[in-house]
């Protein structure tokens, strides 16, 4: 399980529901299920992280709950 912030909200266009990692640029799924998107969700970031390793690109680390205005 990541530590990074995930954003998970129904989508009505897409019917269904989409998780988001904000500190991830692009990092995001869904599912048909909340679960569902979660679980989804937390394989992206590992591939997410992978990919940018394989690139030199880098990895901000997980700052916890990001604050919104």
């Amino acid at each position: 399980m990541s530590k990074y912030e995930i954003i998970i909200y129904w989508s009505q266009d897409d019917e269904a529901y989409i998780a988001e990692v904000p500190e991830l640029p692009g990092c995001m799924s869904n599912g048909k299920t909340y679960f569902e998107a979660l679980q989804n969700v937390e394989t992206i970031i590992s591939e997410w992280i992978e990919t940018a390793k394989g690139l030199n690109r880098p990895i901000h680390e997980p700052k916890g709950r990001l604050i919104y205005a």
